[in-house]
């Protein structure tokens, strides 16, 4: 009983260190998820507390049930629109892209080692997936607002590439321990039936599991803990018919995720504190398995497969993959340092030990040193690369917290939070007069706090500097409203910068705008219209801001994308409906180089 005891106070001391780190991961810039494993690594054999913990078995069935509550949760999160900006690309990266770093980080790793192919291919292989956990977490909680473009490609890939990148592993190993008895046609077979059995896995039971909600009544809690169930069991029974359990619990998530009922938003509550704790539990057992020592006994590698990954395999494999989607350079760019590696190729290398290959705690070891490079190098730097390959936008539109209130089954309203930043718009003003044109019938006042009190709305009520408003919300007005709360002198400054100081309706003819009266006939837009093909029907200046921007773009619009109408002039996308359609749009006047 002691022991047991014993086990319960270390466990729950440690998870609880692990979340009492976590505040210090936004003074530090250091990820939460290596916080997580430094606390296991102290608690572990060479650490503080001295615990020897070589349950590799043990280590992988909590990986992967950690792993598979991660992807459920971002699959909830994930929506349709990103599909609609991020598909394609996502689905090249987690294909091709994984292949094409495995394929070129491999021989760099054959000749590293100075190993047999095999072998090399086998530690690219587990290094070669960009990890879920990782990403989710660094993107969504690193209070960095990316290009919606940007953002869904990365999440998806990071949903994406983990069936393929487990399944070149699996088929490394056997051809590492049985090289005669594996053949091409049968891995291509392998990998067909693991995407295919996890693609109609999870549609199938994320389809069914969407229509079961709406119909069962429970206690509030109770709805995550049924979706965790189900994620589990649908996660378990793809790989028990041979597909791949990681795509079908993610697709699972995304179809009850998008399929918003009176108990999603419970789900979505409780299923955030189950991510945290499996990647809390995750990222400390992983620090509780390794040997400090042993890894810094082959530190050198680890650095030389790294920095290759990082500097070239992975920008190689990016731009092979996404320049196709016309994605910019500064785009691709991006994409490419944020290839973050995580818990996946960890757990990846548990099993090449469990399958008794030579040299498998090597491979251990300098996976468990790339990744914490990834994490520090990378992690601690995606602020910084977002704004240096200018794929931020300003973050003016949201409101401090969001709620829906479900008033039956399918309707609900929404409860938004915002917060009156010095100088902003809304100070002297009543809570209610703000802004004139949202319908006052789709807008009211839910509550007034003031110096931590409630304060009863009158007609004489004032907004005031440091007030928290709370309005009850039907229509899509919270980032019209957000505006009207943010500081007008540094925000406002920031967005026109981004944007334009103008801006234009996309049904308004380029040839209708004062601006380009004197330039229309330039000789040089003349050159340019005779460039555009022969099919056009209309002329640039015919054309209205969405078609143009639409025709010159040939990919979904999102929020930041540019697009030059000259070497002065360019438009700036500024809002996009979730259907793609484009609602408002910047016009930026280009700084032209001084003569001289």
């Amino acid at each position: 009983m002691d022991t047991l005891n014993i086990l319960y106070l270390v466990g729950a001391v440690l998870i609880f260190a692990s979340i009492m780190a976590s505040t210090l991961s936004a003074r530090l810039g250091v990820p939460l998820l290596l916080l997580f494993l430094v606390v296991g690594m102290l608690a572990g054999e060479e650490g503080l507390l001295g615990i020897e913990f070589s349950q590799y078995g043990l280590a992988n069935f909590v990986g992967q049930a950690a792993l598979a509550c991660i992807l459920l949760d971002g699959g909830l999160r994930t929506s349709f629109k990103s599909f609609r900006v991020g598909l394609r690309p996502a689905i090249t990266l987690a294909t091709w892209g994984v292949l094409a770093t495995v394929m070129i980080l491999g021989v760099f790793v054959t000749w590293l080692l100075d190993v047999d192919w095999r072998f090399g291919l086998l530690m690219a292989a587990i290094v070669g997936s960009t990890d879920a956990a990782a990403v989710f977490s660094l993107l969504r909680n690193g209070g960095v607002k990316l290009n919606d473009r940007v953002q869904a490609t990365l999440e998806l890939e990071s949903g994406a590439n983990d069936p393929l990148a487990i399944l070149l592993v699996t088929g490394l190993i056997a051809l590492n321990v049985d090289p005669a008895g594996q053949t091409v046609f049968g891995f291509l077979g392998l990998l067909l039936q693991q995407l295919s059995f996890g693609l109609g896995m999870g549609l199938l039971f994320g389809y069914l599991l969407s229509r079961l909600l709406p119909k069962v009544h429970l206690a509030e809690g109770m709805y995550a803990i049924l979706i965790l169930s189900a994620g589990l069991a649908v996660f378990a029974a793809t790989n028990l018919i041979g597909g791949s359990g990681f795509l079908a619990v993610y697709l699972t998530g995304v179809l009850i995720g998008n399929h918003k009922v009176r108990s999603t938003e419970h789900v979505m509550r409780v299923m955030d504190s189950f991510a945290w704790l499996s990647q809390a539990v995750l990222f400390v057992v992983l620090g509780l398995l390794v040997t400090p020592s042993n890894v810094l006994n082959v530190w050198y590698y680890s650095v030389a497969i790294a920095a290759f990954m990082i500097l070239i395999a992975r920008p190689i494999a990016v731009y092979s993959s996404v320049k196709p989607f016309k994605f910019k350079d500064r785009e691709i760019g991006f994409i490419s340092w944020v290839g973050l590696r995580g818990a996946v190729p960890i757990t990846l290398a548990i099993l090449p030990v469990m399958a008794g290959i030579d040299g498998a705690f090597m491979l251990f070891d300098i996976a468990f040193g790339v990744v914490v490079l990834s994490l520090i190098l990378q992690g601690t730097t995606i602020p910084f690369m977002a704004d240096l390959f200018k794929v931020r936008i300003p973050n003016n539109k949201d409101p401090e917290e969001k709620h829906e209130v479900w008033v039956s089954d399918k309707a609900s309203i929404t409860l938004y939070q915002f917060q009156v930043k010095s100088g902003a718009f809304a100070i002297g003003r009543h809570p209610m007069g703000i802004s004139n044109r949202v319908n006052p019938d789709e807008i009211s006042v839910f509550a007034l706090v003031r110096g931590q009190q409630i304060v009863i709305v009158d007609e004489n009520t004032k907004l005031k500097f440091g007030d928290s408003v709370w309005y009850a919300m039907r229509g899509n007005h919270a980032s019209q409203i957000a505006k009207i709360f943010n500081d007008t002198t540094l925000d406002r400054k920031a967005i026109d910068d981004f944007y334009g100081d103008w801006l234009l309706s996309p049904s308004v003819k380029l040839g209708d705008l004062p601006f380009f009266t004197g330039v229309m006939t330039s000789e040089s837009l003349v050159d340019k219209l005779k460039s555009k093909p022969e099919d056009h029907e209309k002329s640039m200046w015919e054309q209205t801001v969405a078609e143009y921007v639409k025709d010159s773009l040939d990919m979904a619009p999102v929020s930041g994308d540019t697009v030059a109408i000259n070497d002065e002039w360019s438009l700036v996308i500024k809002e996009v409906d979730d259907k793609g359609k484009l609602r408002s749009i910047g016009l930026k006047r280009e700084e032209l180089p001084k003569a001289g």
